[in-house]
């Protein structure tokens, strides 16, 4: 079993800066890839960004290309989300996923671990 913890969440005023974390359990973290998602209030969850068990993989949804930046440390365990220039539509709930197969994927359900998420508000 895959355990998910996701932290970093909080209020910022537009422009601000937040970096997400999510520790994982297992072991073989580097055999997994690890996906950001989001939903907003009233509506779907959707893709952020991904990155593969060896980080040479990192889509990005367009809405976030330049702006948020994925990483992570398989000496921690950990996946990393850096967002900048922050603005209110990216209010949302950030939920870390895990996939144990090598390859990113945009795809939700490709996932088949979840953290319980955290959440982002982005004054305006």
């Amino acid at each position: 079993q895959v355990q998910l913890v996701e932290s970093g969440g909080g209020l910022v005023q537009a422009g601000g800066s937040l970096r997400l974390s999510c520790a994982a359990s297992q072991r073989t973290f580097s055999s997994y890839t690890m996906g950001w998602f989001r939903q907003a209030p009233g509506k779907e969850r959707e893709f952020v960004a991904a990155i593969s068990w060896s980080g040479g993989s990192t889509p990005y949804a367009e809405s976030v290309k330049g702006r948020f930046t994925i990483s992570r440390d398989n000496a921690k365990n950990t996946v990393y989300l850096q967002m900048n220039s922050l603005k209110p539509e990216h209010t949302a709930v950030y939920y870390c996923a895990a996939r144990g197969r090598p390859m990113a994927t945009i795809t939700s359900a490709a996932y088949g671990y979840w953290g319980q998420g955290t959440r982002v508000t982005v004054s305006s």
